[in-house]
């Protein structure tokens, strides 16, 4: 399957996880792909696992550094000699009750999920711009719209990245940049160990799920691929929900 030939692509938070699994399925699929994340010598492993530099860069950074995003984009772009799909991957989470939470608490979390996709979507969008158009795609999580507690700087983050999602679709339309969030639900990940190490709380979960399962990287990585393929083409300003069907459970009604 080469579906994304010729296509060059930026994936954040790229080191591990749902990250690392959208950007195989890209390189499978035939785009190279410059990678970041904070720690170096997972992203070079990454490059590695995909094929080496005629499929993968690595640029280590923060993602809310301004200078490293555009950085980012620069490197890409004098690497591969585009770029035409941007996927806003990097996030953490932090279980915190909102009565105890600090400022660096909060701050952490909103700067990493919303403020670096939003420096990420900047610097992208002016390339895509000029060239043409483009496609960004951020990742989202069913707490876009699903109340979490403990988590509340999380699914704030998430609800932010919505309607930044929603707004940038309109405004970039016209210059025919489509913009989507992909929503997982619960997926089998790193960011998820604590859950995943606990029966009792992996049971509960499970139990959530209507498909009785959590979901595995791979299953996200299809819906971005193809969300990013010409296939898509008349999809813009929405939410892919990925879930195993998390968000019908009467629960969240």
């Amino acid at each position: 399957m080469q579906g994304l030939a010729g296509k060059v692509a930026i994936v954040t938070g790229a080191s591990r996880g749902i990250g690392l699994g959208i950007a195989q399925r890209l390189v499978d699929e035939g785009a190279q792909v410059c990678l970041t994340a904070r720690k170096p010598e997972a992203l070079e492993e990454a490059v590695a696992q995909l094929g080496g530099a005629d499929h993968a860069i690595a640029v280590a950074g923060k993602a809310d550094d301004a200078e490293h995003r555009a950085d980012a984009v620069r490197r890409t772009v004098e690497t591969f000699g585009s770029l035409d799909l941007l996927v806003n991957n990097a996030g953490i989470e932090k279980q915190v009750p909102l009565l105890d939470m600090s400022l660096e608490d909060w701050s952490a979390v909103l700067q990493t999920n919303l403020t670096g996709a939003f420096l990420c979507l900047r610097e992208a969008g002016r390339v895509m711009a000029a060239a043409g158009g483009g496609t960004v795609v951020n990742m989202s999580s069913v707490h876009e719209f699903i109340p979490w507690p403990g988590f509340a700087h999380y699914c704030a983050s998430k609800g932010g990245l919505k309607l930044l999602m929603e707004t940038a679709a309109r405004e970039l339309a016209p210059k025919k940049i489509r913009v989507l969030n992909v929503a997982p639900g619960a997926i089998v990940t790193p960011i998820n160990q604590f859950v995943l190490d606990d029966p009792e709380a992996a049971h509960a979960v499970v139990e959530e799920i209507p498909l009785g399962r959590m979901g595995k990287p791979e299953e996200i990585a299809a819906a971005v691929a193809w969300a990013a393929s010409d296939e898509a083409a008349y999809l813009t300003g929405t939410t892919i929900v990925v879930d195993g069907g998390m968000s019908l459970y009467p629960k969240f009604v």
